[in-house]
């Protein structure tokens, strides 16, 4: 008893129990589909060819996400385990730096549990990181430069974002964010920082070879490589070939729709609903706090405004093609701030409140929570492996 009392007063106990519970549900759906889904066939074909030898450069992305597809494939075999493996392990990564982040920004272990509970079990979050796309390393690879940014180790902080960007290009947003906030907060060791954010790019165009030569065999010039990735991007407009799930960047928001990556089982990306409908609101919450000096409305303004409100005038002008799952890398911004307000409310609730109108709002955050995990149920494929499962061990 005295051993579990020790256990449950461990600073990292929740983060544990919420990283555990997620990679239960994602090694318990893993290898579902049989097949690849969505743009699966692109990269687990890319992955399959690095291994075999035969490898070629994607023209529209950087090598780095295609390799770590590619090592899960060399360490388990050309399964569904070992296509998604990486990416279950990065998405779980993203969730302990996300953690380590609200910690930084001066948040309670509470508020802290609460965003880092509402990131993981937020469905376009957990998809993207229970398949073989790009995207769950990008953001992974930021969520950690933010963090050894926020803890002061800048370099390190610059080869982060370099990783970012080597695993797709959107990583790169991660630098405005901390440019941006070291300008406005802290303006320290101003050399240093410089130095240190130069080196992400400067890594980035040294390192590019070195990871394109694993797949090809031999170096490419890192220049006119950087300008095939940014040459081949633009090209995807609204005018070339339609896509029926194609969307503006302000529909992410204001007119949200499911992408469909495999009806049975069910895996769609979409902005949970519990998060999604809240956007609006917490941001204009976060503004009004941050005039106020508050850390972590100033820190998920930048992070909302470099990842997602870049993406519209870079639309308007370029008419480039996206799609909903571009909003990934902006969920923990949102959950970042609803995190905050949540806890700021179960205070209120709890010292300012007359007993039973504080009991009523515990009880409406508390059923906000609980509905938020069950929405993932349902969204994905944990509600048919339950279900499964209960029918499995009944038939026994």
């Amino acid at each position: 008893m005295r051993a579990w009392r020790s256990v449950r007063r461990w600073e990292y106990f929740g983060l544990a129990l919420i990283v555990v519970a997620g990679l239960a549900m994602h090694f318990s759906i893993i290898n579902e589909p049989q097949d690849v889904m969505t743009d699966e066939v692109y990269y687990v074909n890319d992955a399959r060819g690095i291994v075999d030898g035969t490898g070629e450069l994607r023209a529209e992305h950087p090598p780095l996400g295609q390799l770590l597809i590619a090592a899960g494939i060399a360490l388990f075999g050309d399964t569904t385990f070992g296509w998604r493996f990486f990416s279950v392990i990065f998405g779980a990564a993203g969730i302990v730096f996300f953690y380590l982040i609200c910690g930084r920004l001066g948040m309670s272990r509470r508020a802290s549990h609460i965003a880092t509970f509402l990131l993981a079990f937020e469905n376009l979050t957990f998809v993207q990181a229970s398949i073989a796309m790009l995207d769950v390393f990008s953001v992974t690879f930021m969520l950690a430069a933010f963090w050894l940014y926020l803890r002061r180790s800048y370099a390190l902080s610059g080869v982060a974002i370099c990783l970012a960007t080597l695993a797709k290009l959107t990583g790169g947003l991660a630098l405005p964010v901390i440019a941006l906030h070291w300008l406005l907060t802290r303006r320290d060791r101003r050399a240093y920082f410089g130095l240190s954010m130069v080196l992400a790019p400067a890594l980035f165009f040294t390192t590019l070879p070195f990871f394109d030569a694993i797949i090809t065999g031999y170096p490419v010039d890192p220049v006119g490589r950087v300008k095939q990735l940014l040459s081949v991007s633009a090209g995807i407009t609204f005018n070339g070939p339609p896509h029926p799930f194609a969307s503006r960047p302000w529909e992410w928001i204001l007119r949200p729709d499911v992408m469909p990556y495999y009806w049975d089982p069910q895996y769609v990306a979409v902005i949970s609903f519990s998060i999604g409908v809240l956007i609006i609101p917490v941001i204009i919450h976060m503004a009004w706090v941050s005039r106020n000096g508050n850390t972590v409305g100033l820190f998920c303004l930048l992070w909302f405004a470099c990842t997602y409100l870049t993406w519209i005038p870079l639309s308007l002008i370029t008419d480039r093609m996206s799609y909903i799952f571009y909003f990934y890398p902006t969920v923990g911004a949102i959950c970042l701030g609803l995190g905050w307000v949540l806890s700021w409310l179960m205070d209120i609730a709890r010292t300012s409140m007359a007993v039973r109108r504080g009991r009523a709002v515990l009880a409406v955050c508390w059923t906000y929570l609980l509905f938020h995990a069950v929405l993932l149920v349902l969204l994905t494929p944990v509600f048919n492996f339950w279900v499964s499962f209960e029918m499995g061990a009944i038939k026994d």
